[in-house]
């Protein structure tokens, strides 16, 4: 696999998924000493951009490359977003942002794990708490979209957590960063 993840394609291939109830869940609990999730409960505009880059930039998540600082600190700072992140023995692993809606929906805004974690069963755990906490808070659907960009066991994760395919559509593909590096 190339270090940079999916080669540059001239289209993607986007799939949006929703769970309606809490009882369609299929949890996954990896079994891992020193796991802790827990909500950055004071908005922080450098966490989110720091996390975004570290766990996206791999499979190319479109959308906030070209945001400044402003952009940043306005959406971490908006009352309905909530950022959890997931820590193993201390270190940040991976993390969610989940955006609830007057209307009970909550979406996934995004999701995902730094390399360094990948293939360790915590993918699994980290949809199975994102999906808890929405409904937890209230939600009656919880939905994400993810892609063909998206790491190779992405869509096969949320359907095993119990998530269906509501929509699936051929999109311009998201232009491949130049560097791991890059944000």
């Amino acid at each position: 696999m190339d270090p940079l993840g999916p080669q540059e394609l001239p289209e993607k291939i986007t799939y949006r998924v929703e769970m309606t109830d809490l009882s369609q869940l299929r949890p996954k609990l990896a079994a891992q000493p020193g796991l802790r999730l827990e909500r950055a409960e004071i908005p922080c505009a450098e966490l989110n951009r720091f996390l975004h880059g570290a766990v996206g930039r791999r499979w190319r998540w479109g959308g906030r490359s070209d945001w400044d600082e402003e952009r940043w600190r306005s959406h971490v700072s908006r009352q309905n977003l909530e950022t959890w992140v997931l820590y193993v023995r201390g270190t940040p692993a991976g993390y969610f942002e989940l955006e609830r809606y007057p209307d009970g929906e909550a979406q996934i805004l995004l999701l995902g794990l730094l390399p360094q974690f990948i293939g360790q069963g915590l993918g699994g755990r980290l949809v199975t708490e994102a999906v808890r906490r929405a409904f937890a808070g209230g939600a009656t659907r919880v939905w994400l979209t993810t892609c063909s960009h998206d790491h190779p066991h992405a869509l096969k994760n949320y359907q095993a957590r119990g998530f269906r395919i509501v929509d699936r559509r051929r999109e311009r593909a998201n232009s491949p960063y130049s560097s791991r590096w890059e944000l």
